[in-house]
């Protein structure tokens, strides 16, 4: 019995022993390779591109008058309604114009009384003058008679002015708008004593045909800006409301003397004819500058642009349909288009679609053939 039972454990240990090792004398078998990742495709291009600025811009009136009197009365009329477009020299306000009117006689009737005692003095003098040559009479009498026509010269001259005076504040009754423009809300109204220079004004014109468009740009444009703006004309095209089908035409006329400390941004502005009234002051619009065209841009789809730790990249398609992670420089983003700085060469293929599946080496298969960016 001793000796089966050895023998019997010698063989169970024979057993396992091959079957620990059998296994590992198996020819081993390859792992299963993935399915290609399915994406979509386009070529890079290479084709022209303008090269543009955008930000907020804020509408202002081309100029702004606060309309107010000179002197002091009743207001009698007023010649126009709110929100009128008035024009230059149009009669906006009429002041009573009664105590004006008195005032400017009494001067005329006054300068009438001196001019005439004026007269009368010069005719004293030229007769005195010739008794004094005589001797008729005693230079001390010649003396005080020509200081008197002196003295009537004065108040004639004297006079004059105070009727000069008078015409002026007479015709201060009849307030002209100094511009055309779009007359805002009536502050005064009819009947209201109306004081000389007084801190409201009695109504405010915005002229708003040309009309300003403001704005501030990253100083770090401002090198080219001035380059474009000293080669020619930089066009601006504002956009209301998201409306990029009809975008108002701009010229930019006026950059701020200085870059602002506090936020780094230069202040720009540009002027728009504003023909139809489409742009309104206070009013914030979507702006553009355009400065040139860039030619050969390298373009490629906005969403093929990934972001990673070490910045921006895209996967590129190599010839055996394996991916690449190629890191790129965007340069500047119009639309869903960008245009590559560096980092790709025109007709290389970049993943659009199904990026988030790859990992560099990734095998792909397209879902459809590549198409061009003008597709």
């Amino acid at each position: 019995m001793q000796r089966v039972s050895q023998k019997s454990l010698y063989l169970i240990s024979i057993s396992l022993i091959l079957f620990i090792f059998l296994p590992s004398c198996k020819s081993k078998q390859p792992p299963p390779q993935k399915p290609p990742v399915a994406v979509t495709a386009f070529y890079v291009e290479q084709k022209p591109m303008p090269v543009q600025i955008k930000a907020i811009g804020n509408v202002e009136a081309y100029s702004q008058v606060s309309v107010k009197s000179q002197i002091g009365g009743i207001l009698t009329r007023v010649h126009f309604k709110e929100g009128q477009f008035v024009k230059k020299g149009e009669l906006l306000f009429t002041i009573d114009p009664a105590p004006y009117e008195a005032a400017l006689k009494q001067a005329k009737a006054n300068l009438a009384r001196d001019i005439a005692q004026l007269q009368n003095a010069r005719t004293e003098v030229a007769r005195y003058g010739e008794l004094v040559k005589k001797g008729y009479i005693a230079a001390s009498q010649f003396d005080q008679i020509k200081t008197n026509a002196d003295a009537l010269e004065a108040a004639v001259k004297a006079d004059e002015a105070i009727v000069e005076n008078a015409t002026l504040q007479l015709k201060y009754c009849y307030i002209h708008s100094p511009i055309s423009g779009k007359a805002g809300s009536l502050i005064v109204h009819e009947g209201n004593l109306i004081k000389a220079n007084a801190d409201t004004p009695m109504v405010i014109i915005n002229q708003i045909q040309p009309v300003y468009v403001t704005f501030s740009v990253p100083e770090q444009f401002l090198p080219e800006i001035k380059k474009y703006m000293s080669a020619g004309k930089v066009k601006t095209q504002v956009f209301i409301n998201k409306d990029t089908e009809h975008p108002v035409e701009g010229i930019l006329t006026f950059i701020e003397n200085a870059v602002d400390p506090d936020t780094g941004t230069i202040k720009l502005k540009s002027i728009f004819n504003n023909n139809d009234n489409r742009l309104w002051p206070g009013q914030f619009v979507d702006i553009l500058i355009q400065l040139t065209i860039q030619k050969d841009a390298l373009v490629i789809p906005s969403k093929a642009v990934m972001t990673g730790q070490s910045g921006q990249f895209v996967y590129v398609i190599k010839n055996d349909l394996t991916v690449e992670n190629r890191p790129v420089i965007i340069s500047r983003t119009i639309g869903d288009e960008s245009v590559i700085e560096k980092g790709l060469e025109p007709g290389e293929k970049v993943v659009t679609d199904g990026q988030m599946r790859l990992v560099p080496g990734s095998k792909v298969q397209e879902k459809e053939s590549t198409e061009s960016i003008k597709q």
